[in-house]
């Protein structure tokens, strides 16, 4: 491919680093800038442009789609997203929920997990505000989710392909557990992640602030979390 070709892509694809960007910085806490993101988006943009290969049969904005995320999640990695004594509370936060759907058999409730926390409602949304960067996934398999693999990488390397396979059978069980959430947060989990809107333009559909849409998709990740690292360990898969 000439440079002009390149350059071409380029530029026409610079509102997809914009979009990918703003769509990463909603999940990210706030010592992430916009900035920091597209501009690392951009660097995986001209590495897509420099890589592609048409023979592949795979669209170029599919895999440029791959690079820039994958840019983007290098520059997220290296900086400290979540210090330890956050982590700790993260962690003290999970066990809560863990017991409380054990001891009442379904996800607990916002104001149930403050109570069990000895926290006020207010001071337990303020630290869902905190861990709104937080990964699903274990990291192993967000790695993959996000870089994607092609054929030829999945039949050249065993623990690639173990690991996409396991990959494969948590999507299943995600979607058996979302299936079961309230009605209004499975909406919130499909105009998010289905039909790509804000936070804030989620709010506007659905009467709350950006602010609390945004405490409720992390309140929603939590109790998947939760739950998923139980089904890992009963189904004995990498733990989170």
């Amino acid at each position: 491919m000439s440079e002009q070709n390149k350059n071409e892509l380029i530029l026409k694809h610079l509102p997809l680093v914009k979009h990918v960007a703003l769509k990463m910085l909603g999940r990210l806490p706030d010592h992430i800038t916009y900035d920091e993101l597209f501009s690392s988006g951009i660097l995986g943009l001209m590495d897509a442009a420099e890589k592609y290969d048409e023979s592949h049969g795979i669209p170029f904005e599919k895999y440029a789609l791959i690079r820039i995320r994958g840019a983007m999640l290098d520059e997220i990695r290296s900086r400290d997203l979540m210090p330890r004594p956050l982590r700790s509370k993260a962690n003290e936060l999970e066990k809560t929920l863990c017991h409380l759907e054990q001891r009442l058999g379904r996800f607990p409730t916002d104001e149930e997990v403050s109570e069990a926390l000895g926290m006020p409602l207010e001071q337990y949304y303020s630290l869902l505000d905190e861990l709104k960067g937080l990964s699903l996934l274990p990291q192993s398999f967000a790695d993959i989710g996000n870089r994607g693999l092609h054929h030829e990488e999945l039949s050249s390397d065993g623990s690639e392909l173990e690991k996409h396979v396991h990959l494969q059978e948590i999507r299943e069980i995600l979607t058996e557990m979302i299936s079961k959430l309230p009605e209004r947060e499975r909406l919130i989990l499909s105009l998010y992640y289905y039909e790509d809107l804000t936070m804030k333009e989620i709010g506007e559909i659905l009467g709350y602030t950006e602010s609390r849409i945004s405490q409720l998709h992390t309140s929603i990740l939590m109790k998947l979390r939760t739950r998923l690292k139980r089904k890992l360990k009963k189904e004995d898969l990498p733990e989170p």
